[in-house]
């Protein structure tokens, strides 16, 4: 019979984690009780340092890589502290451990602040079918494209997530002092983030002229980025987007990419903590990740203007 959690749930749902990664720390809970009962400990709140450790090694010999034993540990922890904000004891056995020579997966193919300049600066809201011939005017392609070109700008110089500009609204605007507020989702945390002075321009355009235009008729709004068909599916918007930003330049992935570089110059030119605040990162180790980049980037220069 498995131990009632549900006072932990509370406390995690408190904490604002997900549904899945709830049930992904219970399990790994149980799976230290699984352990602790073959070590005969009757109770996780008997747990010593030299016990994890213990725990960390049976979980390696049962075959778990050392990526998922630091995802046992990080989830493990959450308990712990949870048993110390209820006061049934004084400290973390999990706080001092990490497990070393876990590689950070690498981000991406990294674009330059110049490259990303490029991506918006070669945007245009022509349809063209080939260089130097245009197509027959074809309005509503056009609006959508003078759309796409202010998503593009949000995701270049703010660095935002697609989900993030999905949820704009048009309240969230205050174009007469150059800023946009970006509420909070699941993975990043709110901020007010400053606008260009020409994306204040382009997106005033896009409101009063494009955005009105693209709504279907009698219908009241106040998503930022709609649809000519009056659809919510946002993931069509941003996939046509990335059709035609690889015709710019035939390196782009994904969106996230951008997001990627984008934190990986803003690390070149602020300190860590405010590239936290940027990025909306709600811990500064999510920002720390991003800096393997910056020194890949480095080593390259290196090895390209100074062979050995």
């Amino acid at each position: 019979m498995l131990p009632d959690y549900s006072k932990f749930r509370e406390y995690l749902v408190i904490k604002r984690y997900s549904t899945a990664t709830i049930e992904t720390v219970i399990r790994a809970v149980n799976y230290l009780r699984q352990w602790a009962d073959k070590e005969n400990i009757p109770e996780l709140e008997d747990i010593s340092y030299s016990d994890m450790l213990d725990f960390m090694k049976w979980s390696s010999r049962g075959g778990a890589s050392q990526r998922t034993v630091s995802g046992y540990l990080t989830h493990v922890r959450k308990y712990y502290e949870w048993l110390i904000s209820e006061g049934m004891i004084k400290e973390n056995p999990v706080s001092s451990i990490k497990v070393q020579s876990i590689k950070r997966r690498a981000y991406y193919d990294i674009l330059s602040a110049a490259q990303l300049e490029e991506l918006y600066q070669h945007y245009t809201t022509n349809i063209t079918n080939e260089p130097g011939k245009m197509l027959p005017p074809q309005e509503m392609n056009i609006l959508s494209r003078r759309r796409n070109r202010v998503i593009l700008s949000l995701l270049v110089y703010q660095g935002l997530r697609v989900e993030e500009v999905a949820a704009l609204k048009t309240s969230d605007l205050q174009l007469r002092e150059g800023k946009i507020m970006i509420h909070a989702k699941r993975r990043t945390a709110a901020r007010n983030m400053t606008l260009e002075s020409f994306q204040v321009y382009e997106i005033m355009d896009y409101l009063h002229e494009v955005r009105k235009q693209l709504l279907p008729e009698g219908v009241i709004t106040d998503q930022l980025f709609v649809q000519r068909d009056g659809g919510q599916n946002f993931y069509g918007v941003t996939q046509t987007l990335l059709k035609q930003l690889r015709q710019i330049n035939g390196r782009i992935k994904n969106l996230d990419q951008i997001r990627t570089s984008v934190i990986t110059q803003w690390l070149k030119q602020h300190d860590l903590r405010k590239v936290q605040h940027l990025a909306g990162h709600k811990y500064v180790s999510s920002t720390e990740a991003y800096k393997q980049n910056v020194l890949e980037g480095l080593q390259e220069a290196v090895n390209r203007y100074h062979p050995l």
